[in-house]
């Protein structure tokens, strides 16, 4: 527990990794993006991250928020959060945001985007955000319940997955743990998935430092036949949740179906861990709106059916099959300081970086 004295509504600065992770894991909208060690593996890539705490009207709230310069000014970040005990208070939450304001004006910053982990964005428009169509996490995801036994978190599973699961082990797939030593052979995966499916991936040096900053938080995983990669995630943890946060495969040996094997082995690890609920992190974002409805299965998804000819559609259908329930959040969110430089930021950047990839021939 956080325990240094604090006057009510006064901003606090959290320094202490046990005092803060306790907090945040403490809260219902607790997350992984919001604990120390994600701050810590950020700030390797230029942010620079604040955990700050508000007591307020019954309620505390808590926000790690990463801070970044840009030609244009400061920006800042705030993932999956803010955090707030109990869940959702608001008096709290208001003079946590105010807070930061301060802040970021001190900061000479061009906006504050705040991305909850949640589905209701209260009281944010009613405090002077706006919605953002530029998101950075998913707006939806399959959460699978791992609270049950094996067997019946296996029975949930689609029948094609739980055979395409059974068929990779009968082949002689096998799962390790992978360490450092294996981050270039993961790399390796992740440059050609990027080439066949088209998306883009950070450097080698990344995906190292995810696993060394997290450290038991984190965890690589390996599906291997005759000893050879096939497929690999790499895995994070918080509290009682498991993330799939990376994953990559080669084309050679699809039909062994090793990304079915690494996935089930990667929810059985988290299940013996005590974890109870495993996150696939992502799914198209059109799902939010269905996942809000209380709506389940294709016969839902009459107007989003433009997505089964794209990639995002296909992950959709792998990753659906494991027995997940679809959750929607509210998306992003965005508190404007500085109008003018934020249309830039809108507008004009995303062009200007546009020509320069294709100057440099990467689209």
């Amino acid at each position: 527990m956080i325990t240094s004295a604090v006057f009510s509504g006064a901003v606090q600065l959290v320094e202490r990794a046990a005092e803060w992770d306790e907090f945040i894991a403490s809260a219902p909208d607790g997350h992984l993006l919001q604990s120390y060690r994600w701050g810590e593996f950020k700030a390797r890539y230029g942010w620079l991250p604040e955990c700050l705490l508000v007591r307020a009207e019954g309620g505390t709230a808590a926000a790690q928020v990463l801070w970044r310069r840009t030609p244009l000014g400061a920006v800042a970040y705030l993932p999956r959060g803010p955090v707030a005990q109990p869940a959702g208070h608001e008096g709290a939450t208001r003079a946590l945001l105010a807070a930061v304001h301060r802040r970021a004006r001190a900061r000479g910053a061009l906006f504050l985007k705040v991305e909850p982990n949640s589905n209701d964005p209260a009281p944010l428009p009613l405090l002077g955000f706006r919605p953002s169509a530029q998101t950075v996490q998913p707006c939806a995801t399959l959460m699978v319940d791992l609270a049950a036994d094996l067997e019946t978190i296996s029975s949930r599973q689609h029948s094609k997955t739980r055979y395409n699961i059974r068929l990779a082990a009968k082949k002689g797939v096998r799962v390790r743990r992978g360490d450092h030593q294996d981050v270039p052979t993961f790399y390796r995966l992740m440059e050609e998935t990027s080439r066949r499916d088209g998306f883009a991936v950070h450097t080698q040096a990344y995906y190292r430092d995810v696993l060394e900053v997290l450290g038991d938080q984190a965890e690589l995983l390996l599906a291997e036949h005759e000893g050879e990669v096939l497929a690999g995630i790499i895995v994070g943890t918080f509290q009682r949740e498991a993330i799939y946060l990376y994953g990559a495969s080669t084309a050679h040996k699809r039909n062994l179906m090793p990304t079915y094997l690494v996935q089930w082995e990667a929810m059985r690890r988290a299940h013996e861990a005590g974890c109870v609920r495993y996150d696939l992190w992502g799914v198209p974002a059109d799902l939010a709106a269905v996942a809000e409805a209380g709506s389940e299965g294709d016969e839902a998804l009459p107007a989003l059916r433009e997505h089964q000819r794209g990639d995002l559609w296909g992950v959709y259908r792998f990753k659906r099959g494991f027995g997940g329930k679809l959750v929607g959040y509210c998306g992003a969110y965005d508190y404007v300081y500085h109008p003018s430089r934020y249309w830039l930021w809108q507008h004009a950047v995303p062009r200007v970086l546009a020509w320069l990839r294709r100057g440099q021939g990467i689209e």
